[in-house]
């Protein structure tokens, strides 16, 4: 069978940028780099992202069109029958993923449906906190959303790599940024706002810690999409001549953007209404709705945000649905349908759980940990950095010929960069993630 192809260079570009910028640019960076000091997190961010973050980026890239598979195949293919059992660990971070993602992203749709009743359109901080306390720990109300997102991403992954993936992405992804920065200009007038940009933007090195630094590597390769097969999958679809190396910089380029754009529209507005900035999860959708009440037109601004907010969620869910569906067609010859619909089942049936633990399960931990807060540690900053690891040295010792050859394609100068890319492949990469893998543990 025929495998997909994008249908242009900026189609792939788009998509992989929207799948790893999603929730994890909008949502997530904002509470993580609150919690871990500001500035000083956020160039530890940046750094980790042009440096390893790109690098991991071409060779995930790379191994999928030189395989011509999903990440279970490009590991056996390239590396041998034992290399394949990395490629299993990459879907088991996408399916775990999803699992919790699916129900952040849930939380979108039911943000969309207050909006429109006005229900959250308040600047009182603990009417608002008390709104997403109240909702998130419901036993019932929150898996149903849960459940209509899982809907929709299947509904776009049916669609397939053009018609469903790329032609979303294309129309979408421009009007998030657009909204955003309407929301970054509104935010930055309200009084107290700049206490915030500094907070963000002025680095405060007493406050990095090893968990500092353990964040950020976790964050970057989460809001990269790295280490979950997600680029090794979107890669197998890329034609031949198109350069991967120049479309991995306009991914990890257009994400960082909208990471510092995510920073500028949440934290300013959190000090201008005196929030706290290490709220957690809930940061964004306490936040934003108290924005939009000083906002003339504010309600209809919510519900326009929250709707980019879900197609945001939704582009980083359509390229997890889609590692695991091209998994399970690649190995198990399932048509696309009924692989689609088996793995989301499952998905939603782990997510529930997950959103439990939030409320009346909160009491049943693991490590310290409830199931949704497991989750995210255990694939953000365990495992994904660790299926990095693997790639890199597979990468850098066994096919770096074959790795070479792909991002040399319509490049100019790659002798220049090609040396530094396996150096860092071969022992940067292995030797920093491998120090920040053992700390977290």
């Amino acid at each position: 069978m025929a495998r997909s192809q994008w249908g242009s260079r900026l189609g792939f570009i788009l998509a992989a940028a929207g799948s790893a910028i999603g929730l994890g640019a909008i949502w997530k960076f904002p509470y993580v780099a609150s919690q871990n000091g500001g500035g000083a997190f956020l160039l530890i961010f940046i750094g980790f992202v042009f440096t390893l973050g790109i690098v991991m980026m071409m060779a995930e890239m790379a191994l999928g069109r030189a395989a011509h598979s999903s990440a279970v195949g490009a590991f056996r293919k390239m590396g041998g029958k034992h290399w394949a059992l990395v490629g299993y660990m990459g879907v088991l971070v996408g399916f775990l993923i999803l699992s919790f993602y699916s129900v952040v992203g849930g939380w979108t749709i039911a943000y969309i449906v207050k909006s429109i009743g006005g229900e959250i359109i308040s600047s009182d901080a603990k009417v608002l906190g008390g709104i997403f306390s109240s909702f998130i720990s419901s036993p019932s109300e929150p898996l149903f959303y849960h459940a209509a997102f899982m809907a929709l991403t299947v509904g776009v992954v049916l669609g397939g790599v053009q018609k469903g993936i790329e032609n979303l992405s294309k129309f979408l992804m421009p009007a998030l940024f657009v909204m955003m920065l309407v929301l970054i200009a509104r935010g930055l007038f309200l009084p107290g706002a700049l206490d915030g940009v500094a907070y963000f933007l002025d680095p405060d090195f007493s406050k990095v810690s090893a968990k500092t630094i353990i964040d950020a590597l976790g964050l970057a390769f989460f809001s990269l999409s790295l280490g979950m097969g997600a680029m090794i999958t979107y890669g197998s679809y890329v034609e031949k001549d198109t350069s991967i190396p120049g479309s991995a910089a306009w991914v990890v380029l257009l994400t960082t953007v909208v990471c510092l754009l995510a920073g500028l529209m949440v934290l300013p507005a959190v000090f201008a209404f005196g929030f706290d900035p290490s709220a957690g999860p809930g940061l964004t959708f306490i936040t934003m709705p108290a924005v939009f009440a000083k906002m003339v037109g504010g309600q209809l601004f919510s519900v326009v945000f929250f709707v980019l907010l879900l197609v945001a969620a939704l582009t980083s869910a359509v390229s997890l649905m889609e590692v695991v569906t091209s998994f399970m067609i690649d190995e198990f010859h399932m048509r696309r349908v009924p692989a689609a619909l088996l793995m989301a089942s499952l998905m939603f049936a782990l997510g529930v759980p997950a959103s439990l633990s939030l409320g009346i399960w909160s009491e049943y931990t693991l490590f310290g940990k409830g199931v949704f807060d497991l989750l995210d540690y255990t694939t953000s900053n365990l495992l994904m950095p660790l299926v990095g690891v693997l790639l890199a040295l597979l990468a850098g010792w066994k096919i770096w010929p074959q790795i070479e050859a792909q991002l040399a394609v319509g490049t100019r100068s790659s002798a220049l960069w090609l040396p530094a890319m396996k150096l860092t492949c071969r022992y940067i990469a292995p030797a920093l993630i491998g120090f920040v893998l053992v700390n977290g543990l």
